[in-house]
């Protein structure tokens, strides 16, 4: 095999977007061979844009089974990420799938083990982590140069959104269609940045809205508190109702405090540790000699293409993934934890009680008004149509 044909299952926002650009031969050794999508309008705007040159399937399993393709992207609804992932591998194909992982974690711990278990490629979307910004405060954080982590603090506000873009579609922001708002649309990014360059927490407290600022079912302003195994804590702010926002990612180490914000990564390096400088200084007042670095940054974010070319890499080449899809479940995580606790007004303990938030989310996509629209449709067990 020197070249990877790739099929995509759903061709809405994103799915046109990885279909674009695969089309095109952006992807080196890569082609776009097949296009799945249930909407007959989605698969007349394929036809006219790619002709005759790919193939369009309105069934997802006779895709699988064409042999027409190599490896999937998946771009679908939220629910349908695992069901949909475990098909794909269990027809010998590699996955590479949209973020987020799936809704909650009990179904994608069911799709983690299935996709390691059959030995093909499995990726996620995260295409964030193409970011030199991101990838240099991992490196710094890793390196040990910040120092053990002692803060995290994250306000991510510049998600502003519209009533008219929630009445765009009917699943939009609603818990049998989407599963969640701004932690399950926006902040799937977010959310695994924080993780991956910073750790996972062992316990979570949220408070958070539910429609406060627009006319939707789910969560549109949150703020968490978290607490991590050495004593560290940290703040994620985060809401689709203000404008202008903010993004600011700040981390603070015994060695001196990073903030990444308006694309620059500035880390107020102490030329002494703070524990250390306790420790020797005896002079009242004082504080630890301090440079502010503004530290240069390398590369460009490839983002999704990055990912992408990253994906045919570690198929063809054996490359190390950048965004392995096992690690999906890690800001899911978070972000059902966050979920439980403002559902339950307490402290969430990590790993949280996946059976306990499978309850409470059925209970929501029971009362949501997107399933009361459908009642003639069938609500599966994993929360889907």
């Amino acid at each position: 095999m020197n070249k990877i044909r790739f099929g995509i299952v759903g061709v809405g926002n994103m799915g046109s977007i990885h279909a674009d650009y695969l089309f095109n031969n952006q992807i080196e050794r890569a082609e776009l061979t097949a296009i799945c999508d249930l909407k007959p309008e989605r698969l007349q705007w394929a036809k006219e844009k790619f002709s005759d040159k790919v193939k369009l399937f309105s069934d997802a399993e006779e895709m699988f089974n064409s042999r027409l393709v190599d490896a999937v992207i998946i771009a679908t609804p939220h629910y349908e990420h695992p069901r949909l992932a475990i098909k794909a591998a269990e027809n010998g194909l590699n996955v590479l799938t949209e973020k987020p992982a799936g809704v909650y974690t009990k179904q994608v711990r069911e799709m983690n083990a299935k996709l390691q278990k059959s030995g093909k490629i499995f990726g996620i979307m995260y295409n964030q982590r193409t970011n030199p910004l991101y990838r240099k405060l991992k490196d710094i954080i890793s390196s040990g140069e910040l120092g053990e982590i002692k803060r995290t603090n994250w306000i991510i506000t510049d998600w502003y959104r519209s009533q008219s873009y929630y009445d765009s579609g009917e699943w939009r922001a609603t818990w049998a269609g989407e599963g969640g708002g701004v932690l399950l649309n926006q902040d799937p990014h977010q959310l695994d940045l924080w993780q991956w360059t910073c750790g996972m927490p062992k316990r979570v407290r949220a408070f958070m809205s539910f429609g406060k600022y627009k006319n939707i079912e789910v969560e549109d302003d949150v703020t968490a508190y978290v607490e991590y195994e050495n004593g560290a804590t940290g703040l994620f702010v985060t809401t689709t109702g203000e404008a202008p926002g903010t993004n600011r990612f700040e981390v603070s180490g015994d060695r001196g405090k990073i903030v990444i914000e308006d694309g620059k990564l500035t880390f107020w390096r102490l030329r002494q540790s703070e524990r250390e400088f306790n420790r020797e200084y005896k002079g009242g007042f004082g504080a630890p000699e301090c440079w502010k670095c503004e530290v240069p940054i390398d590369g460009e974010a490839e983002q999704h293409k990055g990912i992408t070319k990253n994906f045919v890499k570690a198929i063809l080449d054996g490359t190390e993934l950048l965004a392995p899809g096992i690690d999906g479940i890690k800001g899911l995580t978070i972000s059902n934890a966050m979920h439980l606790s403002a559902w339950a007004n307490d402290w969430v303990e990590l790993p949280i009680n996946e059976e306990l938030y499978y309850e409470l989310l059925k209970e929501k996509i029971k009362n949501s008004t997107y399933k009361k629209n459908n009642e003639s449709r069938k609500l599966d067990i994993n929360g889907t149509f």
